[in-house]
């Protein structure tokens, strides 16, 4: 296995270049130039069907093995690491999804505790939270801070001082998601040495904030005493859909590479794409160049529109996106809006529409965007509208998210679904954060809720006859 020792000769070996080595890219570069006949997967044997086959290899002799890396994916890795910190990196094809499964069959084997673990999550979490505790047959204890979004939820490090005070044993982690998916951040810091009081880790889904590292006074959750995180690359770096970071802090330092590497491949495919990894790999070199001066101007730009139109958006969000808030406006006029500017947003529901921007946003992204907002801003708000927040009172258990998503389920209508305990997490992607969890009995207001989200079935524990 390659450690930080082969990132730092990545970066040696060029001497005071901006760049860094691209040791995946390379060897896939010069086995396309070769021609060999590739009988070997995939199927296509790199000839154009799409335009980019050539580089779509799989485990040939060099090409190294994700799962067990040792040759040019571990020398990447260690790049990867050096560039953002961390005390090791390693990459996924299957995004944060299989990174967060991961951190928690990590955090499990570590658990030196004599009871069952349990983590303390923050209630926004994602679908692969679940379903990664209910594999793993671990329990949750959720944090619900009244008045909450299901999008967004902020934990106070006092308060989650004083749960971890008085448990009647502690966790084997706690859990947060920040940037959430609004784009509010969590006092990564606080509640890390909140956690380290109690010598509880504290892990972070940060899948939106691979850039923050970056930043001019670096707020990325392993700057800030995290002790595992996972990035989704895809979400704010030039990287391929399902390209993403597992960071570990040196706290990990007993848990070796292979230990790792298991915990990623019990929840990936045997057939990572090699497509991905390269633009992983390019992505270092893309890092160590103009990055961070190209970062800093485009959050001169972004937060150019965020004082002009601060009235009309959700305040305190990361640099990379601008939330706006709906307050009633007609979602179909938004909508409309949206279409006549040609704009794509990342997500848009009846509370708010979110916008990612990176560098690679042009001119005319922006010119877009600043006209789409002064146009929502002319839009009548004076629409009744509920805002989709979750109260601890209104949660009720009626058996474990393992058992509620293990058991047989049926499919109903969702006006039927009052007094049900709810099966397996029905949620659109994006955000892909559960209305109800698994295993909760629904209520009316989550049936208000879900038919607000145009949800009309879901899946609940089939009942005994």
């Amino acid at each position: 296995m390659c450690n930080n020792d082969e990132g730092m000769r990545g970066f040696m070996e060029i001497g005071n270049e901006l760049k860094v080595n691209t040791p995946i890219m390379d060897f896939i570069g010069n086995y396309s130039e070769k021609g060999n006949s590739r009988f070997h997967m995939p199927g296509h044997k790199g000839k154009a069907h799409l335009g980019f086959e050539e580089y779509d290899i799989t485990e040939i002799n060099g090409a190294d093995n994700l799962y067990h890396a040792e040759g040019i994916i571990a020398k990447s890795e260690a790049i990867a690491s050096k560039l953002f910190g961390s005390d090791r990196s390693f990459y996924s094809t299957e995004g944060s999804s299989q990174c967060i499964k991961a951190m928690l069959k990590i955090v499990m084997d570590e658990y030196k505790g004599d009871k069952k673990p349990y983590i303390i999550a923050a209630r926004n979490v994602h679908k692969a939270f679940i379903y990664g505790v209910a594999l793993l047959d671990m329990d949750v204890r959720f944090i619900y801070e009244e008045g909450s979004s299901f999008c967004s939820d902020v934990i106070d490090s006092k308060v989650l001082e004083d749960i971890l005070s008085k448990a009647d044993y502690l966790p084997a982690a706690v859990y947060i998601t920040s940037p959430d998916y609004l784009g509010k951040l969590s006092d990564v810091k606080a509640l890390a040495k909140a956690c380290h009081k109690f010598n509880v880790p504290l892990i972070v889904d940060n899948a939106h904030g691979a850039y923050l590292h970056f930043l001019e006074d670096k707020i990325h959750p392993m700057d800030l005493g995290a002790d595992m995180c996972c990035d989704s690359a895809h979400k704010t770096l030039p990287v391929l859909t399902g390209g993403a970071y597992l960071h570990l802090a040196d706290s990990y330092k007993e848990v070796d590479d292979e230990a790792v590497k298991e915990a990623m491949s019990l929840f990936g495919s045997t057939s990572p794409s090699y497509l991905t990894l390269i633009s992983l790999d390019k992505c270092n070199e893309y890092l160590a160049k103009d990055y961070q001066s190209e970062l800093t101007d485009t959050l001169k730009r972004i937060g150019a529109i965020k004082n002009k139109y601060k009235e009309l958006l959700l305040d305190n969000t990361e640099g990379l996106k601008i939330t706006v808030k709906l307050d009633g406006r007609d979602k179909d006029k938004l909508e409309n809006v949206l279409k006549e500017c040609k704009i794509e947003p990342e997500y848009m529901d009846y509370d708010y529409i979110v916008f990612m921007i990176t560098p690679d946003n042009t001119y005319t992204d922006f010119e877009r965007l600043d006209e789409a907002l002064g146009l929502i801003g002319k839009l009548d708000d004076n629409l009744l509208n509920d805002s989709l927040t979750i109260s601890k009172k209104d949660i009720q258990m009626a058996m474990t998210i393992r058992e509620a998503i293990m058991s047989a389920h049926e499919i109903i209508d969702i006006k039927e679904a009052k007094g049900r305990i709810c099966a397996s997490p029905t949620v659109s992607c994006p955000p892909a954060i559960p209305i109800a969890i698994s295993g909760q009995i629904i209520t009316d207001k989550e049936i208000d809720l879900f038919q607000k989200y145009n949800i009309e079935k879901i899946e609940v524990v089939k009942q005994k006859v």
